[in-house]
């Protein structure tokens, strides 16, 4: 088994007054060698953006891109003509392809909002780019995995698909549960907050390990936990 661990307070930071973002990976301002991407994982950025503040139109080409909101809600228009508000409990997908243009917005007067991005390398460049977004009940992810994302030519019912052998699962840990999870590829575990054994490392609020050539971890919640799972080839 080998391990990766990534501590939050080793996340690259930057605080531009409008937006504070953490940055797990090698992005923007935070320029890391060591830190470039876990497999087929580039981004996972950890954004809180202000009130009545946002990121103007940019545009994006060849990325699969996961956006999860843990607070508050996030406005989003793009250049295929959605429209939409991604509030907590939602998942987005926007698979870039041969290109796209998008803006995200607080449209809240008083409440930040914090939400993750994910950028996976997609499998195939020059795709047609599509966009979805989905509601997942809390329900469904209560001491189990619950699938966010999976591959467009293996979807799993309910969840959202992009263009690379990757999966995305949540499960929401009550203390003292104990589970395995069976690798598909690489797995790259990332605590949203709690504390959780995994693998025989205590990880707590944003911590995260990347575990490779193994076929079962096992989980173990410390407190009741959020835990997220990205699933990736990793060349």
């Amino acid at each position: 088994m080998k391990k990766t661990i990534h501590r939050a307070d080793t996340r690259g930071f930057v605080n531009h007054g409008w937006l504070k973002s953490h940055h797990t990976f090698s992005f923007a301002n935070y320029q890391n060698s060591e830190r470039m991407n876990f497999g087929m994982l580039r981004v996972l950025n950890d954004d809180v953006v202000q009130p009545k503040m946002g990121f103007g139109t940019h545009p994006h080409r060849n990325m699969e891109i996961i956006s999860i909101p843990i607070s508050g809600a996030l406005s989003h228009k793009d250049s295929m003509n959605n429209k939409r508000s991604i509030e907590v409990g939602e998942v987005q997908v926007m698979s870039a392809g041969t290109g796209l243009t998008h803006s995200e917005f607080n449209d809240s007067k008083t409440v930040e909002v914090n939400f993750l991005q994910l950028w996976i390398i997609p499998e195939k460049n020059e795709v047609i780019p599509y966009y979805n977004q989905k509601e997942f009940l809390a329900s469904e992810r209560k001491n189990k995995f619950q699938t966010l994302v999976s591959p467009k030519d293996k979807e799993v019912e309910g969840s959202l698909s992009i263009n690379q052998q990757a999966y995305i699962f949540m499960i929401d840990l009550e203390k003292g549960f104990e589970t395995a999870y069976k690798l598909k590829n690489g797995a790259y575990f990332f605590l949203i907050n709690g504390s959780v054994s995994i693998a025989d490392e205590t990880l707590v609020n944003r911590d995260a390990i990347g575990i490779e050539d193994t076929e079962n971890v096992t989980l173990k919640a410390l407190k009741n936990s959020k835990l997220l799972i990205v699933d990736v080839p990793m060349s």
